[in-house]
């Protein structure tokens, strides 16, 4: 009983921290698989900020069990108005599940114009198809 009261305090404050981690960085993302609705760990992501005709990389992560990098900008730096791109690596993922897939990766490119202090980006991902929005 010890045992599972350690292991629920220590999953209650894991989340926790992923929250306060989405709390203070400016941009996350989330990977949802629509072939079996479940969430896609183990997806490499990175972020781009666009610098004149180059793209110079920020940052990089893997979604977590649920699908998502709570905090995938650099931290410590604010979000500067600009073009970034997200690239989600989606071909190896579908490798590593013995999946077929007509797309080796879904480049999502998206402007920040400092209106909003947060931006999401979540992939719906199938093996022939995807989509993405801005969301919250």
């Amino acid at each position: 009983m010890k045992t599972l009261k350690t292991l629920l305090a220590g999953a209650v404050l894991s989340g926790l921290s992923s929250l306060a981690l989405a709390d203070t960085n400016p941009l996350s993302v989330h990977v949802l698989n629509l072939q079996d609705g479940l969430p896609s760990p183990a997806v490499a992501v990175t972020l781009e900020k666009k610098d004149g005709q180059n793209w110079q990389t920020l940052n990089d992560g893997v979604t977590n069990e649920q699908g998502r990098i709570t905090a995938l900008y650099p931290q410590g730096k604010t979000l500067e108005k600009g073009t970034y791109r997200v690239t989600f690596k989606t071909g190896e993922w579908f490798a590593k599940h013995d999946t077929k897939s007509f797309f080796p990766e879904v480049p999502v490119i998206f402007e920040v114009d400092g209106t909003v202090p947060h931006y999401h980006i979540p992939l719906l991902l199938s093996p022939y198809g995807f989509s993405t929005y801005r969301g919250n």
